[in-house]
């Protein structure tokens, strides 16, 4: 059978992966990190490539998840809340888990484990699908939902991630999604190229927090190099245009094509120092949502969001 699904312990972190034997395209999940993904392996002409920059061991991930946070599914919220505060229905809540800048940051499901809870594969395509139920754990947001991500493979080197977040409580909640992969294309994002239609780029402060104004850019609505650019920066996508990103290392030839269903108007992206690979971060919401309102989710109980997005990978030598 082309499609197929395994299980492996691999440097201490354990994966399920789903395999294209045809396509020579592996995807691995580390379900008990928050469903993470670990690997998008594809093939070149010198060997397998992942595109994903990863954690290296068990090790590596346990002491830098929650300072890097690569990979992680951002649930309840993306980005940063302003001092791990916000008002809802008439009520102050704070987080408890903050980061280094008392800002909290990146959801709370990046480091939970969820249960692997359906396995499909047929002759077109291999799937598996990851619970979580969350029940009022922080302070800050003492609310129940469930998030489901489902990782399905399919042919031409494609991955579908959609996530399902569902309302427990008796209450209707504030709720945001987004993902925060970073992308190895096996160089210096410098030498690559990179294009998204932005209707403009949303002014920061000094804490990596919305403004509330939204400024000119588009420096990438066409195809250009990265070069020394320094990126940090929340991006509002124009409706209705796809792919919403494209990613391409020139030289190898291997680019990802962004696909999105519409409900990520937000594309973060981030370039970190050594500059080996890139944050690119598909948003529901913008940074500071739970404040600001930007795409801020209000979810009834017993209803339910889903979002779908496409990685589609290609190979192609110039």
């Amino acid at each position: 059978m082309r499609f197929r699904i395994s299980r492996s312990v691999t440097n201490d972190i354990p994966l399920l992966h789903l395999h294209d034997e045809s396509g020579g395209v592996t995807i691995s999940i580390a379900p008990d990190s928050g469903a993470m993904l670990h690997a998008f392996v594809v093939p070149l002409a010198e060997g397998p490539h992942n595109i994903i920059d990863n954690y290296l061991n068990a090790t590596d991930l346990q002491d830098n998840l929650s300072r890097s946070y690569k990979s992680s599914k951002l649930s309840p919220f993306a980005c940063r809340i302003n001092q791990a505060r916000y008002q809802w229905e008439g009520k102050d809540y704070e987080f408890a888990n903050k980061f280094a800048d008392g800002s909290a940051i990146h959801g709370l499901l990046f480091n939970k484990a969820f249960a692997v809870t359906e396995q499909v594969v047929t002759d077109f395509m291999a799937s598996a699908s990851f619970r979580y139920e969350y029940d009022a754990e922080d302070a800050g947001y003492p609310f129940r939902y469930a998030c489901t991500i489902t990782y399905t493979l399919l042919p031409t080197q494609t991955l579908q991630v959609q996530t399902t977040l569902e309302n427990l409580d008796s209450r209707t909640i504030p709720i945001a999604d987004g993902w925060h992969p970073y992308f190895n294309m096996g160089t210096k994002v410098d030498d690559c190229l990179l294009q998204f239609p932005a209707i403009g780029m949303l002014e920061f402060d000094d804490k990596l927090l919305p403004t509330g104004k939204m400024v000119p850019f588009d420096a990438f609505n066409n195809s250009a190099p990265v070069g020394s650019v320094s990126l940090d920066n929340c991006f509002v996508l124009e409706p209705g245009e796809q792919p919403v990103c494209v990613f391409l290392n020139p030289a190898n030839g291997v680019g990802i094509r962004f696909h999105t269903d519409g409900n990520y108007p937000y594309l973060q992206i981030y370039i970190p120092p050594h500059r080996e690979s890139m944050a690119i971060e598909n948003l529901s919401a913008a940074p500071d949502a739970f404040n600001n309102k930007m795409g801020l989710l209000e979810l009834e109980p017993g209803k339910s969001q889903t979002y779908t997005l496409h990685y589609e990978v290609t190979v192609n030598k110039p």
